[in-house]
């Protein structure tokens, strides 16, 4: 691989590993029913993703089309339904427990709130999840969080709520292509309070064009307002095939260094505040009640997706289905899932070897705050990280991203390391994972 010398601090978000561009067709299209019998099934994940906004927004690259027409909607939860009576049944009849359960997208709350008790009975019905009893995260939007919406949400068992407002000033909004106004945004504010839902999480974004550090000192101050549990800092990306298209004005080295001054400038401010910093995007209010799961680890559990954007994880496999970011494309494959009869076998993936099992526990545990526990790595895979990762991590204390004094128990990244996670995170991806990424043909 080659080495970093002065890395170049936003290269790729890791929401997951491997990413969805490294997944392939499975030629053999493997049986559920296989791919689950000796997984663990007392402590899993549901997610279930639904792939529809009113709009898309300039940044935007996720799986998901605007409006739904002809009934889309009532179509896509049909499939939805076939897919989990398929799923369950693929998981035999063994006990099956969920730890957590999560609506993304898209926008969830773009359903009619008709349409989110049918997803809600769903997940309860037809996968056995119990959504009061486990915690649920529901993902909503400025102008889909509607007091009926979130009335289904709170009577379900919803305990957090993420809200992507991006910016509250007007004209920044304007340049993410992202049509709200900050008054809509305070109203859908004070509506996800009176649901009284136990914790609302704002998305800010940093890195917008004509944004500087006094106008996003503005958003963060609006949003502090609110006492958010949750706020999440995300640095702006611009993708192939997203309505930004590229970075109008300035050179990647100036707005490398926009993005960090801006990150840092609201690390700093959440820190006074008194948040702690989770990770590099996510900081919580102290006290909060607590989102995640307390049974559910991320480096080891499975997952169930439903729907067309959705992944799910078995122990050598990720499988979802496939994948686009174009309009077009998109609406073929969600039309394509609508007729769907036979949910049995996976259809798009990569198989998760020893290697990239390692890779992902180390890149799951590293990038956040509170570090990795070296003896729980060592107990799953037989040695120190340092046996399996030595010129990584060696690189990474080279450039002043570990941190010396969390001592040999713990990897933990410094406050630099933190910063440079959008860095840190590819250096760990596999050859493999990052040939088959640079092969993807954006569509």
């Amino acid at each position: 691989m080659t080495t970093l010398i002065r890395p170049r601090p936003y290269q790729s978000y890791v929401y997951g590993y491997p990413h969805k561009t490294a997944y392939r067709p499975l030629p053999d299209r493997p049986p559920l029913r296989a791919l689950w019998e000796r997984e663990p099934v007392d402590a899993l994940s549901l997610y279930a993703h639904i792939p529809f906004c009113e709009y898309r927004c300039g940044f935007c690259n996720l799986f998901t089309r605007i409006g739904a027409p002809d009934d889309l909607t009532g179509r896509y939860l049909d499939a939805l339904e076939r897919q989990a009576d398929a799923v369950r049944a693929a998981l035999g009849d063994r006990p099956v427990r969920f730890a957590a359960a999560a609506f993304g997208g898209g926008t969830p709350t773009y359903l009619s709130a008709d349409e989110l008790t049918r997803l809600c009975d769903i997940a309860e019905q037809r996968m056995g999840a119990d959504l009061r009893a486990v915690p649920l995260s529901v993902e909503t939007s400025p102008t889909t969080a509607t007091a009926d919406r979130l009335a289904v949400l709170a009577e379900r068992g919803a305990t957090r709520v993420s809200i992507g407002v991006q910016s509250f000033v007007d004209s920044e909004a304007k340049a993410a292509v992202r049509p709200q106004r900050r008054a809509e945004v305070e109203a859908a504010l004070a509506r996800i309070r009176a649901a009284r839902i136990p914790v609302l999480n704002i998305d800010l974004i940093y890195g917008i064009e004509g944004q500087t550090e006094r106008s996003w000192r503005t958003s963060l101050a609006a949003a502090l307002a609110w006492r958010p549990e949750e706020l999440y800092l995300y640095p702006l990306y611009v993708r192939p095939l997203t309505g930004l298209g590229k970075l109008g004005g300035d050179t990647e080295a100036d707005w490398d260094e926009q993005r960090l001054r801006l990150y840092r400038a609201g690390r700093d401010l959440l820190l006074e505040h008194g948040y702690e910093q989770a990770s590099m995007r996510m900081f919580r209010r102290p006290g909060a009640p607590e989102a995640g799961p307390v049974d559910y680890a991320c480096q080891t559990d499975g997952m169930i997706g439903l729907g067309c954007g959705a992944r799910s994880y078995t122990a050598g496999l990720h499988y979802s289905f496939d994948y686009a970011v174009a309009p077009r494309e998109v609406r073929g494959i969600i039309d394509n899932y609508t007729r769907t009869t036979d949910f049995t076998r996976a259809e798009v993936g990569r198989a998760i070897d020893e290697d990239e099992a390692r890779r992902r526990h180390l890149l799951q545990s590293l990038l956040q705050a509170e570090g990795m526990d070296v003896a729980e790595y060592r107990a799953r895979f037989g040695a120190d990280p340092g046996a399996h990762f030595a010129a990584e991590l060696d690189e990474f204390a080279a450039l002043g991203w570990l941190d010396p004094a969390a001592g040999p128990a713990l990897l933990r990244l410094t406050p630099e390391g933190l910063a440079y996670s959008d860095a840190l995170g590819p250096r760990l991806f596999s050859p493999a994972v990052h040939a088959a990424m640079a092969a993807y043909e954006p569509r």
